[in-house]
Order: C-alpha cells, then sequence, then structure tokens
C-alpha cells in the first residue's frame, strides 16, 4: 500500500463508511468551530472534508498549521448527516475523523489565497505561477488542455495520420513575425533559429513519401502578446497530406474539430458543415476575414448612393467624391429604441477614433421616409434604393460610416460586434465555424508601395500556370484558407506550391531574385526538384481551440506558464544575463545601448 494515500481526495464514498483510510493533499480551507476544527484537504482530483475534535492532542497543531501546507492524515470514514451533505462536492456525503497527522511539506505565508477565484495582479499570479495552478478554475483548464490534446492525438491516429517530430533548431526563414535566434558556439557568427512553424519540414515529410503527418508543434515568434496569443512560444495542431485538394483538408479538419467540440463542450455547433466564405465577400460584410458568424448583422457598401443628385449629405458625398467609400448597418426592428441608444454608439464610435457613426429610422406613412438626424438628406427615391440594397425594412434603422476604404472598414466592423453586443444578438452558448477562402495571392505595402505576399508564400496559386497573368499579380488567389470560430481565427493553411519554377516566379513578383531564395530555402527547392507530390495542409492552434472550449477571454488562462506581456517568464526569470564565459565561447559582445 502507498505509504502516503490509500485513496486520493475524490475518491471516497458513502460505500466506504467506517473504513480506516489515509489522506494527502494540501490544505485547502479550515473553519473552527471551537470544539470541532473542519478542515478540507484538496488534491488534482477533488476534496474530502476531515474533522477533528478538541480532545485530540493534534488539535491545536492543525489548527495553527497554514493553508496550502501539504499534509497525510490517517482516521475513519463518517457518514454525514442529511442536514450537513455538501452536493458541490463528490465526496460531500462523508467526511474523515482525523485521528493522527503529519506535515509533509510546510508553506510559507502565501501571497495569494488558492481557494479564491479572486482576480489577482498579472505579476502576482505569473510570479507565483504555481500557486495561481492550484486554483480550481486554472486548474481544471490545464487540466482540460491535456485530455484535448489526448483527444486530438487519438482523433488523428484513427484518422490515419502518422506523428512525427521535426527540429527546432534550424534556419531563418520569412514566416512573417521575428525569430528568435540561438547562436552556434561551434560555428560561430553564425545562429540557428526556432521555427515560427514546421512550414518547410513538414513540407519535405511529403516530399519524402510518408502521406500523413500530424504533430503537436511548439512554435515560436517574437511578437507583442495579445488576448489570443502568447508571446514567446505556442502550440499548434500541425498537419499535412499528399495528393489532396483544398476539400479534402477541410473533410478532416471540420471531421476533427466537430468531434472536438462535441466532446468537450455543451454548447452547440451553428454549422456541422463550415459554410466557406470569400475573403473578398468577408472584409465586404463583415469588415474582417475574422467574422464573428453569431453575430446576424452584415455590412453593406451604400456609396454609390451618395453620388445621387436626390441624396444631400453633403459630408459623406465630398467624401465619397475624393474616394472614401459607404458602410451601413441595418438593426431590425429598433424604431422603437430610445435616442440615447443610438447616440451612444455615435459617442463609441469617436472613442474609438472615427468622426462617428450616422444613424437613422425608416418609417412610413403615405411614403417612405427617415427619422434621425441625417434622415432629412435622403429623398423618399433614395431611401427605396437603399432598402432594395440592404434589406432593410419599415421600423429598421441604419448605422453609416464614410472614411477611406482601409479605415472605414476597421471601424464597421468594430461597429458590428459592438452593436450585435448591445442588442444582445449574441450566442454565447454557440461555436459558429467558417472557412475563409480564396484569399489574394499578393498585397501592396501600403508605406513602401512594393507589392509583397499577403499570406504564405508557399501557397499554391489558383488556376493552370498557363492562364495565369503574373503581370497583374492584385488579381492572382492562392488556394489559402483561414478556419475561424467565434471571431477568433484558429488557422492559416493552404494547398502548397510544389513546381520550383513557379515558386521562382512567385517569389520575383515579391522582389526575391533567384539567387535570394535559393540560399533562404536551399532544402525546399532542392527537395522539390527531385518529385514532389500535390499536398496541402493547415495548424489549428492548440492554445486558441483550449482557449474556447474553456470559456476563457485570455490565452493565458489556459497555458501552464505563460509569459508577461514584455515576453518575460517572472517565475523562472527569463530572459537573463548570461555569463561572460558563455558569451565567449560563443564569440558574442553585448553592446551597450547609448
Amino acid at each position: 500500500m502507498n505509504k502516503y494515500r490509500s485513496h486520493n481526495c475524490n475518491e471516497l464514498r458513502k460505500k466506504d463508511v467506517g473504513k480506516k483510510v489515509s489522506l494527502a493533499g494540501w490544505i485547502n480551507k479550515k473553519r473552527d468551530h471551537g470544539n470541532l476544527l473542519f478542515i478540507d484537504i484538496r488534491d488534482n482530483y477533488g476534496i474530502t472534508q476531515c474533522i477533528i475534535d478538541k480532545e485530540n492532542k493534534n488539535f491545536s497543531l492543525l489548527e495553527k498549521t497554514q493553508l496550502e501546507t501539504v499534509i497525510k492524515i490517517d482516521g475513519k470514514v463518517l457518514d454525514r448527516t442529511k442536514d450537513t451533505i455538501n452536493t458541490d462536492i463528490d465526496t460531500g456525503e462523508i467526511e474523515v475523523s482525523i485521528e493522527s497527522f503529519e506535515v509533509l511539506g510546510t508553506c510559507h505565508e502565501l501571497p495569494m489565497p488558492v481557494f479564491s477565484d479572486q482576480e489577482y495582479s498579472e505579476e502576482i499570479r505569473l510570479k507565483y505561477r504555481f500557486l495561481d495552478l492550484r486554483r480550481k478554475k486554472i486548474h481544471e483548464n490545464i487540466i482540460l488542455r491535456s485530455k484535448v490534446i489526448s483527444f486530438i492525438r487519438n482523433e488523428m491516429n484513427r484518422l490515419g495520420f502518422l506523428e512525427f517530430q521535426t527540429p527546432i533548431l534550424t534556419s531563418s526563414s520569412p514566416e512573417g513575425a521575428r525569430d528568435f535566434l540561438v547562436p552556434s558556439r561551434l560555428n560561430p557568427g553564425k545562429f540557428y533559429a526556432l521555427p515560427q512553424a514546421p512550414q518547410q519540414f513538414k513540407q519535405l515529410i511529403m516530399v519524402s513519401g510518408f502521406d500523413k503527418y500530424f504533430q503537436i508543434a511548439p512554435c515560436f515568434r517574437d511578437e507583442d502578446a495579445r488576448a489570443d496569443r502568447s508571446p514567446g512560444e505556442f502550440y499548434q495542431l500541425d498537419l499535412e497530406m499528399s495528393f489532396v485538394e483544398q476539400e479534402d483538408v477541410f473533410k478532416v479538419v471540420e471531421t476533427l474539430l466537430v468531434n472536438t467540440f462535441k466532446k468537450f463542450s455543451n454548447k452547440k455547433l451553428m454549422f456541422n458543415k463550415f459554410p466557406k466564405i470569400t475573403y473578398s465577400d468577408a472584409i465586404l460584410k463583415y469588415g474582417t476575414d475574422k467574422p464573428d458568424l453569431r453575430n446576424p448583422l452584415v455590412i453593406n457598401d451604400i456609396t454609390e448612393i451618395f453620388k445621387r443628385d436626390d441624396v444631400s449629405f453633403e459630408i459623406f458625398k465630398r467624401l465619397v467624391k475624393s474616394g472614401s467609400k459607404v458602410r451601413s448597418i441595418v438593426t431590425k426592428n429598433t424604431k422603437d429604441k430610445p435616442r440615447s441608444f443610438f447616440d451612444n454608439i455615435d459617442k463609441w464610435a469617436k472613442e474609438q477614433g472615427a468622426s462617428g457613426l450616422a444613424y437613422f429610422t425608416i418609417e412610413k406613412d403615405k411614403v417612405i421616409s427617415a427619422k434621425g438626424p441625417v434622415g432629412k438628406f435622403f429623398s423618399n427615391e433614395a431611401l427605396v434604393e437603399i432598402m432594395k440594397i440592404t434589406k432593410a425594412e419599415v421600423g429598421d434603422s441604419l448605422f453609416l460610416a464614410c472614411d477611406k476604404e482601409s479605415e472605414v472598414q476597421k471601424i464597421i466592423s468594430l461597429a458590428r460586434d459592438k452593436i450585435g453586443q448591445d442588442l444582445d444578438l449574441i450566442d454565447e452558448n454557440s461555436f459558429a465555424f467558417c472557412w475563409i477562402v480564396d484569399y489574394p495571392m499578393f498585397e501592396k505595402d501600403e508605406v513602401t508601395k512594393k507589392i509583397k505576399f499577403s499570406h504564405n508564400p508557399f501557397s499554391m496559386p489558383q488556376g493552370s500556370i498557363k492562364d495565369i497573368n503574373f503581370e497583374k499579380p492584385l488579381d492572382i488567389f492562392a488556394y489559402q484558407y483561414d478556419i475561424v470560430c467565434n471571431g477568433i481565427e484558429l488557422s492559416s493553411g493552404a494547398i502548397r506550391n510544389h513546381i520550383p519554377e513557379l515558386m521562382y516566379k512567385l517569389f520575383s513578383i515579391a522582389g526575391y531574385d533567384k539567387k535570394q531564395v535559393d540560399e533562404k530555402f536551399s532544402g525546399m527547392i532542392n527537395a522539390l526538384s527531385y518529385g514532389a507530390p500535390p499536398h496541402g495542409g493547415i495548424a489549428p492552434g492548440i492554445d486558441r481551440i483550449v482557449m474556447l472550449l474553456a470559456n476563457e477571454k485570455n490565452i493565458r488562462e489556459v497555458t501552464m506558464f505563460p509569459m508577461n506581456q514584455n515576453a518575460q517568464d517572472l517565475m523562472m526569470k527569463a530572459p537573463s544575463e548570461v555569463s561572460q564565459n558563455q558569451l565567449d565561447e560563443l564569440k558574442l559582445i553585448i553592446k551597450e545601448k547609448k
């Protein structure tokens, strides 16, 4: 028998009444009732209430013992009376009468209570992350993460995928973020890069003749923190398949995600078959390529309306004349909303840096008219045309934004989210997945005006090589896709470009000559020259999947040892300075910032 425990702290039940048992764990709570001391002992599995009366010689010692001290107790299982049963815990029908106890691990005064869900500063939580992880909610999140990863592994095996590990020390490549660099002692002046993703390696695995690969892959990117992105490192389900088209990848991912989300959440799935939305439609209808489809609001372009002679809204007309766009959102049956509802949204828009949101409500007496601050600027005929474009009806309201296309897109997307929340239109008890497809291969840099890859440079362009108009690179679309859930991008993926000549051509459009491509991607280009199959894949973020399943807003809540906003590990004090000897071995000199 284990010398520390006969049972865990979630194991004892009514059938165990009368048994002599040993339990070990942390003191979660204490309640002193004078002659009786109640102690909740907690371990990884749950909580058991223990009691000791004043007559016991250990009473005063236990009374003084600090919370979170690790103890072992020996005692007898007792039946609880009906009026003392605790339905909040699985062991709530019994308690253990303490006969003796032993301290296994002492505890200093706590910087934060473990039994509380009270919020504490990021600095305290991350400095004492080992205590933070003891708290019920985050402890359960980490256990959920483990179970999700195990389930995904089993599902991938069931779907015929093999798990392989790719190198951590590799070469730098333009994946879109900054690399973490590792100096080489044996090759002074040269550096490894930690992989931003196993992109090239997983393609090489396909070239090597393996058919279906996956990996729970660590990825490293030196980028700023966000709620849905950890600085430093994160994990993704990296997968790649040979002899596939886009739909084959979609089928695997949809099967996996549907099964995973049904397994670990009681929330409903809005779509078992995920809708496909083109990138251009997503930008137009939702203002973003990460739309939250739980929100029924749709954006419409009504720019042409402001070129009409019977529209006298001069501010918008002048802006449209100079190239600005007008986007609108229809809110159904909001004619009875108070003026404050509309004014608050207008005020909010100004707080976001926009000039505000114009608005009016559609009415009808004998003819169609508009009520609101800008309603008078539209003729009956213009309003009818607006209703036709936006599918608005009498009693609906319209919010309007006007600006340069990139700017109006941002504010109207945010407004869609804001209005959806204010009107309580978003079903928080659901998951809405979708695919964003048909990404442009290239885009123009707004600052340099140069052509650059809009997404993954290794994506296959759409159409046969002979039909692609390379003279108009902004018109080239890629077999590039994103998977999105509830407004969060889970992953990007693509059918890969496996044709070296085509890869050289596309990179040349983005400003890379053949020599540069050979230097950056020598392994990849060389491999593709020796018989490469058509292949494609994707890499959903594990952290983001678990964040959604745990109903958390921040990825930190589902990550065991995250860094802070400044990419620092406060617990292990990383990054840290290193000794001069280490620098000398690596032939590195630290220059002081002037």
